[in-house]
Formats: structure tokens, sequence, C-alpha cells
């Protein structure tokens, strides 16, 4: 079982996009997978249309809910989800009075139902609060999505150096999957130069797949369907199968 969080500080980097959608393109090869859904503002659990409203992550935080109980099925058979809420907002000034709330999430993985997927993807929120720390001390992995856009790239070596600090202190068999460059419009000058940036300054970190701009992609989370089942021919689902065998390539490793 490969755990891998799906991070990056930056709202609207393609976290969402790429966790729902990998997690599509990885079933189709057969890969059974558990999605966390650690964003307060749920927006996975909302593309795979489960409802939002429930406390099932908060209490999994702040009771002793097991794994089990934590876990409900999608409507995509091999896609599992631990869904969001809105009552994840309160969920730091809670786990700031518990000691050792960092691991919480590691632990409730390490149950033996976890052991039935082959992936655990986590969809993390675009802070570095309590909740990524928990992703980040329970994955074995991370992939980062990057906008094509220059500011986005401001943030990335941040986010870096942070996964650097979680790997000293909280959990050294931390590794950098890889990065992904999201939203790549080949038509403008710009986004090129963004990818370039990224080969040259990060090397064999970075995935040859890139996501292409694709309005497909923009309509699938209105549909409740992963871009593999709304529209299969579409640039999105090509890039999302083309990443998700880079991913599985690495199984290997």
């Amino acid at each position: 079982m490969r755990i891998i969080a799906i991070i990056n500080q930056k709202g609207g980097s393609g976290k969402t996009t790429t966790t729902v959608n990998l997690a599509a393109s990885l079933l189709e090869k057969k890969r059974r997978v558990l999605v966390v859904d650690l964003d307060p503002q749920a927006s996975t659990t909302s593309w795979l249309e489960s409802p939002s409203e429930q406390k099932i992550l908060y209490e999994l935080f702040t009771q002793n809910k097991t794994l089990q109980q934590s876990i409900v099925a999608t409507h995509f058979k091999g896609i599992d989800l631990i869904p969001s809420s809105a009552w994840l907002v309160g969920i730091e000034k809670f786990l700031a009075q518990e000691v050792g709330a960092e691991t919480l999430l590691k632990t409730k993985l390490q149950s033996d139902v976890s052991k039935k997927y082959d992936y655990v993807l986590i969809d993390c929120p675009p802070t570095l609060g309590i909740l990524t720390i928990n992703a980040l001390t329970a994955a074995h992995e991370v992939i980062v999505p990057v906008e094509a856009r220059v500011m986005a790239l401001n943030g990335l070596v941040q986010l870096l150096n942070t996964i650097e600090i979680i790997q000293q202190r909280l959990n050294p068999n931390l590794s950098i999957a890889g990065i992904i460059a999201c939203r790549v419009d080949g038509r403008t000058k710009h986004s090129k130069e963004i990818v370039t940036a990224l080969q040259t300054n990060f090397k064999n970190l970075v995935y040859k797949t890139a996501i292409r701009e694709n309005i497909r992609l923009s309509e699938a989370p209105s549909f409740g369907k992963p871009i593999t089942v709304y529209d299969p021919r579409s640039y999105g689902t090509a890039d999302y199968r083309s990443l998700a065998k880079e991913v599985i390539k690495q199984e290997k490793k």
C-alpha cells in the first residue's frame, strides 16, 4: 500500500482535480484506492457525490471512531472515501490541546482495514496547519500539483522546505513522488516557460506528464464524475491516465 499526500499550500493548484482523477485512472489499472478528503471545503467529497454535512472525519480525529466506521463507498466501485465537511474548520483548535495530535491520522491508517487498498490518496487543505502535518506524517510519499503560472512557483521552495522539516522531525521515510505541472496552456509562451523552469530547477522530481488546460476537466465536478468517466476521450483523461502510468511505474522502487 502506498500512502500519497497531494499537497500545495496555494489554492487553485489542482490538488482536488489531481486527487479525484488520479484515483479514477489508478482504478482503471485495477488498483483499489481510498481517498481521504482533509480539506474542510470538502471539494473532493462533493465531486464524488458524498454527503458533506457529516461529522465523519471530524469524529475520526476527535473521538474513538475507527477507520472502518469512517469509510464510505463512492459510486465508483474500487474507490472508497473518508469524506470531509465544514465541521473540520474547528479541528485546529481542538487538536492543539492533544498530545501527539500530528500522528492521529497515521495511527488510524495503520489499521488492517487500510491494507485492502493499493493506494491511499490524501487531498490536503491549502494551508500548512495541523491537518496537513497529519497528512505528511502519515504519508509515504508526496505529489505536488503546481499550476503553470509564475506566482505558483514562489511557494514551491517553501513547501519543499516544509517537507524536509517533516522528514527530519516526524517522518524520516517521507519522499517526494513527484511534481506535476497542471493547467498548462500550450498556446501560451508563459505556460511553456513555467514547465521548463520546473524541469530545470527540480529535474527528476518533475513528472514527464503535464496536465493540459481543458474545459472538460472544469466541467467534470459539476456532474459528479472523474474525467475518465465524464469524457474518456478528452485531453484531461489522456493526461491523468499518463500520470497514473508514471505513478504505477514508481511501485517498483
